[in-house]
């Protein structure tokens, strides 16, 4: 698809939709060929203005063909006629179409210079007040105004949308705002990065060491750490890297670090013997998980009394013996109500998970169960035959008017359980733990399920290492591995990688296999051999539904990008370039498998006569159409047929191969994984014994025996600095 950009030119006839927030607009534009619907970012356009915008054509499926306006430049209009069209549609707050034809009549081509300028003349006009005449010249100047800031923000390469909502958070003084310090640009609300605003105070001549730039220095780098998984950074490491950051003298950022501190901007805790420095809404999440997870104990919920008596009994029902932990844990889960549950694969974490949701069942309790992904809740769901939600769903998340996520269960609108199942808390960052457990009725149970020796959360913090750490809450680790799962490698495999052992290479006969190559080439090649020719011919698996290539980085010739390209080009070559669909990184086309990379709550869904909405971050589909001209493509995810538009399909990737972060909260029938060398921060132990425990049937690696044993070896887990073990231990 061609990134040129087309340009056309007219007059605004009508406006069809606007929304106000975002100046997201659908209009007719007269051109010299007759009317176009264009549609985009045209804040503040009215009907009679001069357009010219510049974009590309698209088809929508209900309304037809649409010019898709990039950027657009406009001029007021100038001859009377024109004037009186664009003052009769209302463009002005006050002026209707008597009011226009009075203003135009009497003062011409000049009517808008006058209401600009000169309102009181405006009160020449019988029935236009002195107080009238004011507010219709603001009304103007706010239109004027906000031409003038997206003019002036053009200069500095930002888009339309973004200089609305720089108007809308500013206001009408936003210019001179921007230019006293540009790092305003820099919050939530309007979300310009830090380089960005930086380049903009050179521009403006600011100096490096002006405080305005250092402490949005201290947050841009807080933040950077938080995406890292900080939820706090010690207060002379933050400093010595802002130092460096910014090219300022230390002693500046500890000054202006104290200045931020002393007025709320961060917040500054001793933990052991250093002092560390939190951006406020993470301390916030911390000191509050700390905090309910102690009431919880405080104040645990009602009795239920004959548990031993009914497990037994629930045992001889069901022809079952639980070992000596799964009993402690059912009994904990079920008497005490707050219960971390936590073991690798083949120690009998589902069946004790299933005996806990049915005796509480038949105790009368309602339960409700959540997992971060929705292909974790689809698995919760299938193996315990409870209906599971994502986290999500289950808190009800709902959008501010910054498309920010916020939920409508909370403390002031709880959730309706009295226990609350929660699995893979692994995945689950500090942020999103507070927000469950502010939606917990009191007296609620909460049974966290989760393997501590999988990757931590992607989000900041470190929650079920945090809460094990701590030991403020019950925990039964599951080791035993049950008779039946020490026949799998997959399964012993994963627990000797654990304890730091090398798993078993040398067998042929079983589930896990060690395919030794010595080159990135060739491993490559032997991947797409075994998804293209040599799994299918031998195990009948789909390379699309069953088989899954993790990657431990996205880099290199063995990264995801890469082998994306080389398995697309093999497993679904083009058949006519018509049908491929640039999304930036890759070409995408019918057929495909694809990944959505980022929660999204809006897109819509149907299955047969159902629909719903929401596409969640880890779900993997298969493309079945592609319309290149329109920028729009279907993609069904198992059973659920969604539709993403221009912008919305940013939020797919090729996913032939993925990152084993990205695989979490997944399972797959086959999982093949490249072993060669890399950066020693991609290649630990947790990381490996994460891949290992995604496959269901079929683990195949990929390379060199010395990368396995680095991988083995190499237990620094990615350190993680965070709060809530301090402050559950206080």
């Amino acid at each position: 698809m061609s990134d040129e950009l087309l340009e056309l030119c007219g007059s605004v006839e009508a406006i069809i939709y606007r929304n106000e927030q975002n100046g997201y607009t659908v209009l007719t534009l007269e051109c010299e060929d007759g009317e176009t619907a264009a549609v985009g970012i045209m804040p503040e356009v009215a009907v009679g203005e001069e357009l010219v915008v510049r974009g590309r054509w698209q088809t929508h499926k209900s309304y037809g063909e649409q010019f898709a306006v990039s950027s657009c430049t406009r001029s007021m209009p100038t001859g009377s006629a024109a004037i009186l069209k664009y003052l009769s549609s209302k463009a002005v707050r006050g002026i209707g179409p008597a009011t226009a034809r009075r203003l135009v009549e009497m003062f011409g081509e000049n009517t808008l210079e006058i209401i600009e300028n000169e309102p009181l003349r405006l009160t020449e006009i019988k029935g236009i007040s002195r107080d009238k005449a004011m507010k219709i010249s603001e009304e103007l100047k706010k239109i004027f105004g906000m031409r003038e800031v997206i003019a002036f923000l053009d200069k500095y390469n930002i888009p339309p949308e973004i200089s609305v909502r720089i108007w809308r958070e500013l206001g009408a003084a936003c210019i001179d705002t921007i230019e006293a310090n540009p790092y305003v640009l820099c919050c939530n609300e309007i979300g310009v990065s830090f380089e960005h605003a930086d380049r903009i105070a050179a521009s403006l001549n600011m100096p490096q060491d002006d405080e305005f730039r250092i402490r949005a220095g201290i947050v841009h780098v807080s933040t950077y750490n938080s995406n890292n998984g900080h939820t706090c950074l010690p207060k002379e490491k933050l400093a010595e890297v802002c130092a460096k950051f910014l090219k300022t003298d230390i002693e500046k950022i500890y000054d202006t670090l104290e200045n931020m501190i002393d007025d709320g901007s961060l917040v500054q805790e001793a933990l052991g013997e250093r002092e560390f420095i939190f951006l406020p809404d993470f301390y916030r999440s911390e000191t509050y998980i700390a905090g309910r997870i102690k009431m919880m104990k405080q104040f645990p919920p009602q009795r239920i009394f004959g548990i031993e008596a009914a497990v037994e009994e629930f045992e001889a029902y069901n022809g079952i013996k639980y070992a000596e932990l799964q009993r402690r844990a059912i009994l904990e889960a079920i008497s005490g109500g707050l219960l971390i549950l936590t073991g690798g694969p083949g120690t009998g974490k589902t069946t004790t998970l299933n005996a806990i949701i049915a005796l509480l069942k038949d105790n009368g309790i309602k339960v409700q169960c959540a997992a971060p992904t929705g292909r974790a809740a689809q698995r919760m769901s299938d193996v315990t035959g409870c209906e599971a939600k994502t986290i999500h769903r289950l808190l009800e998340v709902e959008w501010d008017k910054h498309d920010r996520p916020y939920f409508k269960r909370n403390e002031h609108n709880m959730l309706d359980c009295d226990a609350l199942i929660l699995d893979e808390l692994s995945m689950v960052d500090s942020k999103l733990f507070e927000s469950v457990l502010r939606a917990l009725p009191m007296g609620c149970r909460l049974i966290m399920v989760g393997d501590s020796d999988q990757l931590p959360s992607v989000g900041a913090g470190n929650v079920l290492g945090d809460l094990i750490a701590s030991k403020a809450v019950p925990v039964v680790a599951l080791t035993e591995i049950f008779r039946q799962s020490m026949e799998s490698l997959i399964v012993t495999n994963a627990h000797k990688i654990v304890r730091g052992e090398m798993p078993e290479l040398a067998r042929h006969d079983n589930d896990f296999f060690f395919l030794p190559c010595s080159s990135a080439d060739k491993i490559a090649e032997t991947i797409i051999g075994l998804c293209s020719e040599r799994l299918p011919k031998s195990y009948g698996y789909s390379a699309i539904r069953d088989i899954q290539v993790l990657c431990p980085g996205r880099k290199g010739m063995l990264g995801v990008v890469e082998l994306n390209k080389r398995l697309q080009s093999v497993l679904n070559p083009p058949i006519g370039t018509n049908l491929d669909m640039n999304i930036g990184t890759y070409f995408l086309r019918h057929g495909d498998k694809v990944m959505q990379i980022r929660n999204n709550y809006d897109l819509l869904w149907t299955r047969g006569d159902d629909d719903g909405e929401g596409v969640f971050n880890g779900d993997i589909g298969t493309v079945v159409k592609v319309n290149s001209k329109a920028g729009t493509v279907s993609v069904r995810f198992d059973d659920k047929l969604v539709s993403y538009d221009r912008e919305s399909v940013n939020d797919l990737e090729l996913a032939y191969a993925t990152t084993v972060h990205k695989s979490q909260g997944n399972e797959f029938e086959a999982v093949i994984m490249p072993m060669y060398r890399g950066a020693p921060q991609l290649y630990y132990r947790n990381l490996l014994y994460t891949a290992v425990t995604r496959a269901r049937k079929l683990m195949i690696l990929v390379g060199t025996q010395s990368t396995i044993e680095a991988m083995v070896n190499n237990n620094k887990k990615t350190k993680r600095y965070t709060g809530l073990k301090e402050f559950l231990s206080e």
